[in-house]
This record gives C-alpha cells, sequence and structure tokens, in this order.
C-alpha cells in the first residue's frame, strides 16, 4: 500500500489530482487506513497509470471513464475501443497537419525577415491571417 504523497512523487501527479479523479469515478473509492488516510494499491497505481497514458493520447476524461468502463471487458469492447482510437488517430493526423502547415508559415516569415528596422514581416504575416 502506498501513501498519497508516494504515489504523487512516483507518478509525477498532484495530490489534487488524484483527489478529483476518486471525485469524479476515474477511480474507485481508495482505501483508507484508520487515521483515514488514503492507501493505494498496486491496482490503483495501475489504473493511475492508465489514466496518464490516455491523457497522453489526448483521450478527454470522459473518454477515459469509457475506456475503463471497456477495459472491465475487453474481448466485447474491442469495437468500441479501435472506434475510439481511430477518432483519435484521426484528429492526430489533422492536427500534425495543421502544425505542419503551421511550421511551414513561421518558417516562411523568419526566412522574410532581413532585419529591415522600418517593418517586420512576422508582425505584417500575423495581421494577414
Amino acid at each position: 500500500m502506498y501513501k498519497i504523497g508516494e504515489v504523487c512523487q512516483q507518478l509525477t501527479i498532484s495530490a489534487d489530482t488524484l483527489r478529483y479523479y476518486e471525485k469524479i469515478k476515474l477511480l474507485p473509492s481508495i482505501c483508507r487506513n484508520a487515521s483515514g488516510l488514503r492507501q493505494y494499491s498496486d491496482y490503483d497505481i495501475s489504473l493511475i497509470k492508465f489514466i496518464k497514458r490516455a491523457q497522453r493520447m489526448k483521450f478527454s476524461l470522459i473518454e477515459i471513464s469509457q475506456l475503463l468502463d471497456f477495459r472491465k471487458s475487453p474481448q466485447s469492447a474491442q469495437p468500441q475501443v479501435r472506434q475510439m482510437a481511430n477518432e483519435k488517430l484521426a484528429e492526430t493526423a489533422n492536427h500534425i497537419q495543421e502544425l505542419t502547415t503551421l511550421k511551414n508559415e513561421l518558417q516562411l516569415l523568419v526566412n522574410l525577415c532581413t532585419g529591415d528596422k522600418d517593418h517586420c514581416p512576422i508582425l505584417d504575416g500575423f495581421e494577414k491571417k
């Protein structure tokens, strides 16, 4: 069993975030010792790692809640999980395309910036859009 401070340090997560996950039922009610302090099990740690990884993949907390439900019977949930992952993949591809366009625009503006003291192509470029 782990104290909340140990979990926070191990997983680089705040205590407030852990309490929030429990409050919104992403995590089940955490066991408490006789003093009322939360005690996290290895299973709880596994769930928190799952949540953090899903967040890094840009799943919302609502989507993560669904994924956690699907995790209980993965065989029957596979089509829904695959659909969610495909949607997230499409969003990611779109975001990459937007970032590539932004990178190219910024690169063009930087290249146009010749040090001319009369105007700044970068600032001018921001005003055009």
